[in-house]
């Protein structure tokens, strides 16, 4: 994931601007838009297909799909694609034999010499009649937050696998270029893959000197290793955009609804639906308040007074109102969702494992949270993943305690499931990220955490599901007040006096 901090930028909104130019320089007339796999994410994530339909776009390829597709003489062809060896093959031998009339050629990162000359001469027909460079290779799912759409980044041995290495540093310098940013660069010292993305972040400016000249020093490119904080990840959510992506699975803005009977694909978008954009960030029990308003302002309308007490009875409304469904089908999708959040959070006890979840990463004490945990773990309506992800909590927590118990806890595991990965996961996870790993006071044992967790006691906990706050806040802070460790996160080049911008690299 990359994510960047700053009131003026905006990825979402410099996306658009680059394909409304791609198929502003198109000129007028019906088009065809090629894309990749990834490039199609990309445009899929900021634009509706009816809104590119309305800059005279018509139809949809892809150059990777191997289907055989019949020429179109009179249609521009608009190709947004990565320049990859594979898609310059690709359109080498599109251009030998082109379908369309014309060719308007994008790519989203810096394409060499060498490519540029194999697609000069595959274009022998003279139908090329524009080639630029618009950088942005990564898929943008909100303002601030990029993806590379990466499951499985490391190895055996926790070190990032070549490609994914590879693909990081081209997001990485593509980001930078359309961001115009040339920053400072730190890393995480623990961290070796983060010492060599940031050295190879610095010689690809240094080697692309003339693309940076433009570019602000302002900025500060933190690169950070999720070694620094394995709890987060491990915690239940609370928030609307976080617990569809953990219970349900959202990709690109897709969330997969098949569980819910005539329900499949539901599109979850900032950019395209108000409310979401709005209660995104919102805690789970401020959801349903709001979708009630909604739904209480439409009563009011409809001049009808059916009591809205809970989610079920929202989707019974839905329901015996087909004109609501058909004025708000925004809202009818969200009061689905939200019910569906609701089921599951029910019957996988979810605020019980939560609880003890929040109590095991702030400040439990160790003999409740083991109590607490095994009690949980013979529970047979908490799921196994819950269950494994407590024992991880449980190790990083206590894995220098002198009577812990992680072995017993494991134990415990191996008797409610036979799945080998969840089991070896409690061992994989203190190798990766264990206390002889991480270099930061991850668990609040200085005194100046312990005087802050003091005085948060005193003030009195807001909301005991939400009591964590993660790593990556601290990160934050002390980098706006210039606090940030030099040797924790020491520099690849010299600072910058304002830093206007942060962007950060998580691994």
């Amino acid at each position: 994931l990359l994510s960047a901090w700053c009131s003026a930028m905006d990825v979402v909104t410099a996306t658009r601007q680059y394909i409304s130019e791609m198929i502003r320089l198109a000129g007028p007339g019906m088009k065809v838009m090629m894309m990749d796999k990834e490039t199609t994410s990309v445009v899929s994530c900021v634009y509706a297909q009816s809104d590119v339909m309305q800059k005279e776009v018509y139809l949809f390829e892809r150059l990777d799909s191997g289907a055989v597709r019949d020429p179109i003489k009179h249609l521009k062809c608009v190709a947004f694609l990565r320049p990859t060896p594979e898609n310059v093959q690709l359109l080498a031998e599109e251009l030998r034999s082109p379908k369309y009339a014309q060719y308007y050629i994008y790519f989203c990162n810096i394409i060499s010499k060498t490519d540029v000359k194999i697609l000069a001469e595959a274009d022998e027909q003279e139908t090329v009649r524009e080639m630029h460079e618009f950088y942005m290779d990564a898929v943008p799912l909100c303002s601030h937050l990029l993806t590379l759409n990466i499951e499985l980044s490391y190895g055996p041995t926790f070190s990032i696998t070549p490609s994914v290495f590879r693909r990081s540093l081209q997001a990485l310098i593509a980001t930078l270029l359309a961001v115009k940013k040339k920053p400072s660069i730190r890393y995480q010292s623990s961290s070796r893959d983060s010492k060599r993305l940031a050295d190879e972040v610095m010689k690809a400016i240094i080697r692309e000197e003339s693309l940076f000249e433009t570019s602000k020093s302002d900025a500060l490119l933190l690169i950070v290793d999720r070694s620094d904080d394995p709890v987060t990840p491990l915690l239940n959510q609370w928030t609307y955009e976080a617990m569809v992506h953990e219970l349900l699975g959202i990709r690109n803005h897709r969330v997969n609804m098949e569980s819910v009977q005539d329900a499949g694909i539901v599109l979850l978008s900032p950019m395209q639906d108000t409310f979401y954009a709005k209660n995104m960030y919102a805690n789970f029990g401020e959801i349903g308040q709001n979708i009630k308003e909604l739904m209480t302002d439409f009563q009011r309308k409809a001049q009808t007074n059916q009591k809205l007490e809970s989610i079920a009875d929202m989707k019974n409304f839905v329901e015996q109102y087909p004109q609501f469904r058909k004025i708000s089908g925004t809202v009818s999708k969200h009061v689905m969702v939200v019910g569906e959040l609701s089921r599951i959070v029910s019957s996988n006890s979810l605020l019980e494992v939560s609880e003890v979840e929040q109590q095991v990463a702030c400040d439990g004490e160790h003999s409740h949270c083991l109590n607490d945990i095994r009690r949980l773990l013979q529970n047979q309506h908490i799921t196994d993943i819950d269950a494994c992800r407590l024992v991880m909590l449980y190790a990083l927590r206590f894995e220098t305690h002198t009577n812990n118990d992680i072995s017993g806890l494991v134990q415990l595991l191996k008797r409610r499931t036979s799945n080998t990965r969840l089991i070896s996961a409690v061992r994989a996870v203190l190798d990766f990220a264990g206390a002889s790993r991480r270099q930061n006071d991850l668990f609040g044992g200085s005194a100046m955490a312990m005087t802050k967790r003091i005085i948060k006691g005193l003030k009195g906990v807001e909301n005991i599901y939400t009591q964590h706050e993660p790593y990556l806040c601290q990160l934050i802070d002390s980098i706006a007040k210039g606090r940030l460790s030099e040797t924790a996160y020491p520099h690849v080049t010299a600072a910058h006096r304002f830093v206007e911008l942060i962007l950060l690299f998580l691994e």
